[in-house]
């Protein structure tokens, strides 16, 4: 079965334009890493500066997945593009990126 992920991000207002490029064009190897590291059914939401991810995670060792998907060289540029768009979703959060959301209501 698979695990639900839900992740919540701000994007400063300069970048919401370039971060809805570049997700217009997703790289096919950043893609493929997606898929290879077992997400699948990915989607992103944007209203005004507010992001929304939503996957599903169908592997069986998921730190070992988002390694591999951190060492993936292509991914790494990738995020060097995606990743200062972002900025603290709140004054509590520790990464100014995706923070992960808990589950509290699933129907299938």
């Amino acid at each position: 079965m698979a695990k639900i992920f839900g992740q919540i991000g701000r994007l400063r207002p300069e970048c919401i334009e370039h971060y809805k490029e570049l997700h217009a064009a997703v790289w096919p190897g950043v893609l493929g890493t997606i898929r290879a590291c077992n997400m699948r059914d990915y989607s992103i939401f944007l209203q005004d500066d507010l992001v929304f991810g939503y996957f599903e995670y169908v592997g069986s060792d998921y730190e070992a997945d988002m390694a591999r998907m951190a060492a993936d060289p292509v991914t790494q540029k990738w995020w060097a593009q995606t990743r200062p768009c972002f900025t603290k979703y709140n004054a509590g959060s520790k990464e100014p990126f995706y923070q992960d959301m808990e589950q509290i209501f699933y129907f299938e």
